[in-house]
């Protein structure tokens, strides 16, 4: 006969073996998240910008969410010094990645699976332009910076001010002209710590509304004038235009519209 008193102390024995497999997993999955791999990606670059960046020359703002006259734009760093304000776009990605500076998408491919996502380069232009907007400031003493992390490659030459990895810092570095002075640092870092919103949850969840809604409104708006249906991006396999992607009606053969990618 089973003792129930032994085998009650058997199974907590064995829980109590393998409980922590149960928190690793949960860090796992949360980390394989889109909000996981942003946040991991954003804290990468924080950790690149403490080690390799002297503090008392480089000062990092991290997270700040300002408001535009739409709603809100979120940055995920800017760097502030005598060589130039540095707003940077961060992306957590793996596989290939194609694109070109004045492309309004890019493509990401892992093994026969395809994907478009905005131009970074795009996106952060509003970034900088807030940032010019709010502070009064030229252009030229902004830099737009994007950085890629994780496992993903260039297959296309990229311009200097999209890198890879920790290559962010060496553009940043090679900025050695002071084209601002510290009390003008100074004064950049009060102003923008005094324009950014709370970070809060709050803002947090405006913000990710706020970026649903244009998402939204971009789909809306691919959808095919002839009947409908969503446009889809394909990629032409013969004739002149083989090998270049366009849109595509997503009820062919029995809609054949397409469109080119603008």
């Amino acid at each position: 006969m089973i003792d129930p008193s032994a085998l009650i102390s058997s199974v907590f024995s064995s829980v109590a073996q393998i409980w922590y497999i149960i928190p690793i997993a949960l860090i796992i999955l949360f980390f394989k998240s889109p909000f996981g791999k942003g946040l991991l990606g954003e804290m990468l670059v924080n950790f690149a910008v403490n080690v390799r960046l002297d503090k008392q020359k480089y000062h990092l703002i991290k997270n700040v969410t300002l408001p535009i006259e739409d709603g809100t734009t979120q940055i995920d760093h800017i760097v502030v010094s005598e060589f130039g304000l540095f707003v940077i776009e961060t992306k957590n990605m793996k596989g290939w990645i194609f694109g070109s500076e004045n492309g309004k998408t890019w493509t990401q491919s892992i093994y026969k699976h395809k994907s478009t996502f905005q131009n970074p380069l795009h996106q952060n232009y509003k970034h900088t332009k807030t940032i010019e907007s709010i502070l009064g400031i030229d252009d030229s003493k902004v830099f737009s910076v994007v950085t890629f992390v994780g496992d993903s490659t260039f297959k296309m030459d990229m311009p200097k001010n999209v890198t890879k990895d920790g290559a962010f810092i060496t553009y940043i570095k090679s900025k050695t002209e002071k084209i601002l002075s510290k009390e003008e640092v100074k004064n950049i870092v009060s102003m923008i710590e005094a324009g950014r919103l709370s970070r809060t949850l709050k803002t947090h969840r405006e913000h990710v509304k706020h970026v649903e809604q244009i998402v939204e409104k971009k789909v809306n708006r691919n959808l095919c004038p002839k009947c409908g249906n969503e446009l889809v991006l394909r990629v032409a396999k013969q004739g002149v235009n083989r090998g270049n992607e366009f849109y595509g009606c997503s009820n062919y053969p029995k809609c054949r519209h397409t469109a080119q990618i603008i």
